[in-house]
C-alpha cells in the first residue's frame, strides 16, 4: 500500500514554525538572558506567517524518497516582524503510511542567522530540532527547539538557545 501525502500546511508549518522561535529570540533575548548569555538560555515562545511554499513531487507521483518540501515566511512576535526564515523538508524513507522527513531551516535575525535541523516523522507532536549553530551573535548557538499542534490554530514554538559561554 503507497503511503498518503502528508498535508502541506502541516509540513509548512513545523518548519517555519521552529524559525519563528529562532527569529523571536533575536529581538526579545534582552527579556530572556541574551544580556549575559552565561546566565540563563535564551527562551521564547512565538507564531508564523507563512508566504511561500513549493512542493515539487519526484517521480513516482505521490509520496516518495526525494520529495520536497520548500517555505519561507515571517518571523512574528505579538503579530510584529522580528525576521524571516526559510528551509526545507525532503523525505528520506516511507515506510507503510509513515514518512520520514529530513528539515533544515535558517531563521535571519537582525543580529544575524541562527540554523537548525531534525528527523521528524510527519504527524509526531512535538517536532523536536537541534539548534546547530549560526552567525554573528548566534555563531556559538546551541539548543533545542520545539513545535506543537503544527498545522492547527493553537500551533506554538519555544527554543532554548545556549552560547559557548555559557558552557
Amino acid at each position: 500500500m503507497r503511503a498518503r501525502k502528508a498535508p502541506r500546511k502541516i509540513i509548512l508549518l513545523a518548519a517555519v514554525g521552529a524559525l519563528l522561535v529562532a527569529g523571536g529570540l533575536d529581538a526579545y533575548g534582552a527579556e530572556t538572558g541574551a544580556a549575559n548569555p552565561g546566565a540563563h538560555p535564551e527562551i521564547l515562545e512565538l507564531a508564523v506567517e507563512t508566504d511561500q511554499y513549493a512542493a515539487p513531487d519526484l517521480p513516482p507521483a505521490g509520496p516518495s524518497v526525494g520529495d520536497l518540501h520548500v517555505y519561507s515566511g515571517s518571523l512574528l512576535k505579538d503579530g510584529r516582524r522580528v525576521g524571516q526564515g526559510g528551509g526545507s523538508c525532503q523525505i528520506i524513507r516511507i515506510d507503510g503510511a509513515s514518512s520520514t522527513m529530513q528539515c533544515l531551516l535558517t531563521a535571519r535575525l537582525e543580529r544575524g542567522s541562527l540554523t537548525m535541523q531534525s528527523l521528524w516523522v510527519v504527524g509526531e507532536n512535538p517536532l523536536d530540532m537541534a539548534v546547530t549553530g549560526g552567525t554573528g551573535a548566534y555563531r556559538d548557538a546551541q539548543g533545542t527547539v520545539q513545535v506543537w499542534d503544527i498545522a492547527t490554530p493553537n500551533e506554538r514554538m519555544r527554543a532554548e538557545i545556549t552560547h559557548a559561554a555559557a558552557r
